[in-house]
């Protein structure tokens, strides 16, 4: 382990929760792929499933804005562990009662409960990153992180869904779930000796100094910009979540081949996390999420519905469009190293906005879904998706960095 942390560039202490945030993913993202159909197939509509998704998205969001500050007030343990504990009282309420009720108004606080506590812990270590990884590495190190962060939520959450469904049943799967988030918990946090340091200036808690999560992204327009950008990310694949799975099975799709789509979507994903963070540090941050991230994101957004629609079931066809889609995604991990860069005086504020654009993410996909589906279809929808991505490459090219700043980023790739 450690030979390997030395060839890669980054601390020993990183690894551990490197390898606890797979774990932990993976029990919070099982469901992803399944849920909304067995939802629908309950007796809510789609509408009803996209508004549950949403507000998890919401409560996922506020969270997500919450860890980077939080982290650097009482520690990222200390703020991963809280999140552990609210994710499990959230998991516990909504599958005992919540699911067995079929009432959306007790469903949709537990559910968001859920929701509240899974960013807490996986973006609070997503700071500890930044403050940890050397700057020249941070390309890398926030590869590395979405790489696992992806892996667990949804590769091995699909692919342990596609071969537990059949045997367990949703139920039953579902409680299975908090199995891999108590492991990935006591692996990143109790099995890792290694203390984070709170904020280096000695930041005392305050109301002031949490606000400053917000509005930092006023006082540097460009990481309100970078915020933006984050949100429309992984927007569409959260909300195809919610409608995708009804479209391909209409096609003739089976639930275990769209399980295995969506799993060959984010395995493409997480390997190009890899390969874009380390790319990028040499393209360029900014290019990279521009042009790779959101004006490939449309293409592959767009062809994701007609290429199945054209070709009829084709298993082989569609699973490479999924992977080009999924590949493009991960082109936007270098905002992970833009964003602390642009203010690397606050780098938890600034990576609060970045969190909150990845929990308004899960937000804004759902809530596409739910306003436009009934008036534009399955159609309108993508291309409302497609849209939001060439608006993301749109706004990247005012977000620049300093040209003073020393990072490791080829002369001409920043203005």
């Amino acid at each position: 382990m450690k030979s390997l942390t030395n060839r890669i560039g980054l601390p020993p202490k990183l690894m551990m929760g490197y390898a606890g945030l797979v774990v932990f993913m993976m029990g919070e993202g099982l469901e992803q792929g399944w849920l909304s159909p067995f939802l629908i197939s309950g007796g809510l509509s789609i509408q009803q499933s996209a508004l549950l998704f949403s507000v998890y998205g919401i409560a996922a969001a506020l969270a997500a804005w919450l860890s980077g500050v939080l982290s650097e007030m009482f520690g990222a343990q200390r703020v991963m562990t809280a999140g552990v504990i609210i994710f499990i009282i959230g998991s516990v309420f909504f599958i005992s009662v919540g699911l067995p009720s079929h009432n959306l108004y007790v469903m949709l606080p537990t559910y968001a409960l859920r929701g509240f506590g899974y960013p807490l812990f996986a973006y609070s270590f997503l700071v500890w990153v930044a403050y940890e990884a050397p700057t020249e590495k941070l390309g890398s190190a926030v590869g590395i992180f979405w790489f696992c962060y992806s892996g667990g939520l949804n590769v091995l959450g699909a692919l342990y869904s596609s071969i537990a469904l059949p045997y367990l049943g949703e139920m039953t799967t579902l409680w299975s779930a908090l199995v891999f988030v108590v492991i990935g918990a006591m692996i990143a946090i109790f099995l890792n000796r290694e203390k984070v340091a709170k904020k280096a200036t000695g930041e005392r808690p305050s109301l002031g100094y949490l606000l400053k999560g917000i509005t930092i992204a006023f006082e540097k327009p460009k990481i309100g910009m970078g915020g933006i950008v984050r949100t429309i990310n992984t927007s569409a694949a959260y909300g195809f979540t919610v409608f995708m799975p009804l479209f391909f099975m209409e096609i003739g799709f089976t639930r275990g081949e769209w399980l295995q789509i969506y799993a060959c979507l984010w395995s493409v994903n997480i390997i190009f996390n890899l390969l874009f963070g380390v790319i990028s540090d040499r393209l360029g941050w900014r290019n990279t999420v521009m042009w790779f991230g959101g004006m490939g994101c449309a293409t592959f957004t767009v062809l994701f519905y007609y290429v199945p629609l054209w070709s009829g079931a084709n298993f082989l066809l569609t699973m490479l469009i999924a992977g080009c889609f999924g590949a493009c995604l991960a082109a936007y991990v270098p905002l992970s190293a833009i964003m602390p860069t642009l203010a690397p005086e606050n780098k938890g504020a600034a990576m609060s906005i970045l969190n909150l654009g990845a929990g308004l993410s899960t937000f804004l996909g759902p809530a596409v879904v739910g306003i436009f589906i009934g008036s534009l279809g399955t159609v309108g929808v993508i291309w409302v998706f497609a849209g939001l991505y060439v608006f993301s490459a749109f706004l990247m090219k005012f977000v620049t960095l300093p040209k003073n700043q020393d990072l490791v980023v080829p002369a001409g790739s920043v203005d």
